[in-house]
C-alpha cells in the first residue's frame, strides 16, 4: 500500500523540504511552545473575571447598605470561600497541565513560591494586627492585596516578565484605590479592578497567540 511520506520521511531520504514546508513547521513549533510555556490561557482568565467580579460583586451588594460597617455577613462567607476554592483548583490544575515536564524560568523556584506564600501571610497577619489596634484601613478588604501584589511585581521585574508586572502594579493600584472607597466600597472596587486586570491580562495573551 502506498502512502504520502510525511516531512520527516521526506528530509530523511533525501528529499525537498522548501522554504513553504520550513514555515509551516516553524510557525506550528512556535505556537506548540507558546501554549506550553503559558500558565495561563486566556479562557482560564476570563473565567476567573467573571467567578472574581460575580463574588465580590455580591458580597458588595450585601455590605453596601451596612451603618456601621460590620463586614461580610455569614450567607457570604461561603461564596467567598468557594470562589478561592475553585479558582485555586482550576489554577493549579492547568498550570501543573501546562507546565509538566517543564523545567527552567518558566517555573516558579521553591524561593519564589515562598516569598509569595510569605508575603500573603505577612499581609494577613498584619491587617489582622491593626485591625484589633482599631485602624480603619485593616477592615478594607483591599488592603490585604498591597504587600502581596509588591511581592508579585518584583519578583516579575526580576524575571523580566513585563506583562506579569503590569499585573502586579495593577493589584498594588487596586489596593490603594480601594482605600479611598471606604470598607464597604472597597468590595465594588476589588470586584471591578480584578475583573478588569484579568479580561486585560486575557486580551493581552490571546493577541501575543495571535501575533
Amino acid at each position: 500500500m502506498n502512502t504520502t511520506p510525511d516531512t520527516t520521511t521526506t528530509v530523511g531520504n533525501g528529499g525537498d523540504f522548501g522554504p513553504e514546508q520550513a514555515a509551516a513547521l516553524l510557525g506550528q513549533t512556535t505556537q506548540q511552545a507558546r501554549r506550553k510555556f503559558q500558565p495561563s490561557p486566556p479562557w482560564l482568565l476570563v473565567t476567573r473575571a467573571v467567578m472574581v467580579l460575580a463574588a465580590l460583586g455580591a458580597i458588595w451588594l450585601s455590605v453596601r447598605g451596612q451603618h456601621p460597617y460590620r463586614g461580610p455577613t455569614a450567607a457570604d462567607i461561603p461564596v467567598l470561600v468557594a470562589f478561592i476554592a475553585v479558582n485555586f483548583a482550576a489554577t493549579v490544575g492547568i498550570r501543573r497541565q501546562a507546565t509538566a515536564g517543564v523545567s527552567g524560568r518558566s517555573r516558579f523556584s521553591q524561593g519564589e513560591i515562598t516569598v509569595l506564600v510569605l508575603a500573603f501571610a505577612a499581609a494577613v497577619v498584619a491587617m489582622a494586627g491593626l485591625r484589633a489596634a482599631g485602624v480603619d484601613f485593616a477592615t478594607y478588604p483591599t488592603s490585604v492585596l498591597v504587600v502581596p501584589g509588591l511581592a508579585w511585581t518584583v519578583l516579575m521585574a526580576a524575571r523580566a516578565n513585563w506583562r506579569g508586572l503590569a499585573t502586579g502594579l495593577a493589584i498594588v493600584v487596586i489596593g490603594i484605590v480601594g482605600a479611598f472607597a471606604g470598607p464597604a466600597g472597597a468590595w465594588a472596587v476589588a470586584a471591578v479592578g480584578l475583573c478588569v486586570m484579568l479580561l486585560g491580562s486575557a486580551a493581552a495573551i490571546a493577541w501575543q497567540q495571535r501575533a
